[in-house]
């Protein structure tokens, strides 16, 4: 089985939208045998390039067509090529945790790294430097919790707008939540803890 083979059959354990990196396959062979494999699976339609060294694997929507790549799943490709993590912006968080309406026009996300731009396809990500000790949280319901806390603010936080929390949390992230209270700022804990105490149980 030639080394095209060997790549191709790794993709196919993949999920469609599976965003990856030459150096997803380098225990298969040398980087510029794996990028000239790349580039003939390119060539052939089997993948999409996205930007230097950052590939998609094709999803398409009956209905929609080719499907962008998710911002998450190429965060996740330069983190297995980096080992730099990221974290979801403020915004993010406290929409998705539906403590705000309002949706984020951008996808920005924080990084302990340098602050940059980084392009894949149509897709555009904006990388802000964030302290580490500000992004030390091992758990990322947590650091959800903690990111839209901060976006609401020490000011704005009130139980009314906690409420949504209260059936989003499962019991083992209300456990997690007390676990690393000691990682969030400390205007943070009264509110960590009536979250954890007051959330609806979940499995």
């Amino acid at each position: 089985m030639n080394l095209g083979d060997r790549i191709a059959r790794r993709l196919r354990r993949q999920e469609p939208g599976w965003v990856f990196t030459p150096s997803d396959f380098l225990d298969l062979g040398t980087p510029q045998a794996v990028g000239m494999a790349l580039l003939r699976m390119e060539r052939s339609g089997d993948i999409q390039r996205l930007a230097r060294g950052l590939y998609l694997l094709p999803k398409v929507h009956p209905t929609l067509g080719p499907l962008h790549p998710r911002p998450e799943a190429v965060l996740a490709a330069l983190t297995r090529r980096d080992g730099t993590e990221f974290q979801e912006h403020e915004s993010y968080s406290a929409n998705r945790l539906r403590l705000t309406e309002q949706v984020p026009a951008r996808h920005i996300y924080l990084t302990p790294g340098r602050s940059r731009v980084v392009k894949a396809g149509p897709l555009t990500i904006e990388l802000r430097h964030r302290s580490p000790r500000k992004l030390d949280t091992p758990a990322p319901m947590s650091a959800r919790v903690f990111a839209a806390l901060r976006n609401i603010g020490k000011n704005h936080v009130t139980p009314g707008r906690l409420a949504p929390l209260r059936t989003l949390l499962s019991a083992k992230d209300r456990r997690r939540l007390l676990a690393d209270l000691t990682k969030a700022p400390a205007w943070m804990h009264p509110h960590l803890r009536a979250i954890a105490d007051t959330a609806k149980d979940k499995p």
